[in-house]
Parts: structure tokens; C-alpha cells; sequence
């Protein structure tokens, strides 16, 4: 399935084209699923005293992992040509190893990138920030739903994540922004690394 428009940060998409075409050399491109993944990678990223723009890293989400094979033409070997990474969750990690195998390194996240973000700051400190953000209610509200009420913690806080429109992408945020620098799960510490 294409991406949607909604879906792609055609700012960041726009700017890393711009670049690789004048100097490929001089640029990498981060391909991640969403828009949430892109918020908590640079968002980590700034934390660690990085500005990914500056250096040239263009971190893209794609809007959704099967649209890797669009992505990984324009700017990879076939394309533009510059250097690339990944960042997917558990089961979209075939996908991933099709799309980049031989091209760039991949990270996967363990579920998904929320369940690492959730697991390294722990279900009490999610839940502070919910509450720090006014939705301490409707969490709760949702932890009540029949289909809800038999999950973990984890789980439920994952779900409550996306269960509204930019709710995703600011809990995204808002986690990398709480997370302790010596927390940050293997897979986003391995993609900073590789870029």
C-alpha cells in the first residue's frame, strides 16, 4: 500500500531529496515507520546534544514499514545513493531485512517502539505522564473496556497510545523526552550509534 500524505513528513522528505540530490556523500536517511518513531528518534537525538538536520540525517517515516521498497529506491543504491538506516518494529522486520539486507543497518524494536520507550521508563512513570498530560480519565476509561481489561499494564498503555489522532506521535515525544539517558533501549542506542 502507498503511503498516505498524512501519513509522510513531506518537510523532511523534500529536505533529505534536496540534499542527496546536490551531495549525496554529505547525507543519511533514517527510514522508520511513523511518524511517533520519527518524533522519539529525534527527540533522543537532541537529548544527546545531536541536531540530526545539521549533521545531515534525515530521519523519514514512511507510513508504514511495506512502503520501504519506495523509500529505499529513491535514496538508496538505485536512487540518490546515500547512506541509509532503519528502525521497525518485531514483526515488520522481514519487511525491513527485504528492503535494507546489503543496503543499511536496521534496528528492531521488541514489539514495537512504544513497548521499548514503555518497558525502559516502567508502567508508573507512563502513567505520570498521562496524567501530566489530562488523560489520566480517559486511560482509565479505556483500561475498563471489556476488550482491555485482561491486558497488562504495558499493553494497555500501548494501546491507549493510538487510540487517537496525534496521540501517537506525542506520546512519542513526551517518552523520549522522560527517558533517562542510560535507559535508552538497544535498538534506538544502536540506530543513534549508526548514524
Amino acid at each position: 500500500m502507498a503511503a498516505r500524505l498524512e501519513d509522510v513528513d513531506v518537510e523532511s522528505l523534500a529536505a533529505a531529496a534536496a540534499r542527496a540530490r546536490r551531495n549525496p556523500g554529505s547525507c543519511a536517511v533514517v527510514l522508520v515507520e511513523g511518524m511517533s518513531d520519527q518524533a522519539a528518534v529525534q527527540t533522543l537525538a537532541e537529548r544527546a546534544g545531536r541536531d540530526l538536520r545539521a549533521e545531515g540525517i534525515f530521519v523519514i517515516p514512511m507510513g508504514g514499514a511495506t512502503n520501504i521498497g519506495h523509500f529505499v529506491s529513491l535514496f538508496g543504491p538505485g536512487g540518490y545513493g546515500v547512506r541509509l538506516a532503519g528502525l521497525c518494529d518485531q514483526g515488520e522486520e522481514p519487511v525491513f531485512r527485504r528492503g535494507l539486507d546489503r543496503v543499511g543497518p536496521y534496528f528492531v524494536c521488541v514489539t514495537d517502539l512504544e513497548d521499548e520507550l514503555i518497558r525502559a521508563l516502567g508502567t508508573g512513570r507512563v502513567e505520570e505522564l498521562i496524567e501530566a498530560e489530562g488523560e489520566s480519565r480517559s486511560f482509565q476509561t479505556f483500561t475498563r473496556q471489556p476488550a482491555h481489561r485482561g491486558e497488562g499494564r504495558g499493553q494497555q498503555l500501548r494501546r491507549f497510545m493510538g487510540t487517537r489522532s496525534g496521540r501517537k506521535i506525542r506520546y512519542g515525544h513526551l517518552l523520549a523526552a522522560a527517558l533517562d539517558p542510560a535507559l535508552v533501549p538497544a535498538p534506538l542506542l544502536g540506530l543513534l550509534s549508526a548514524v
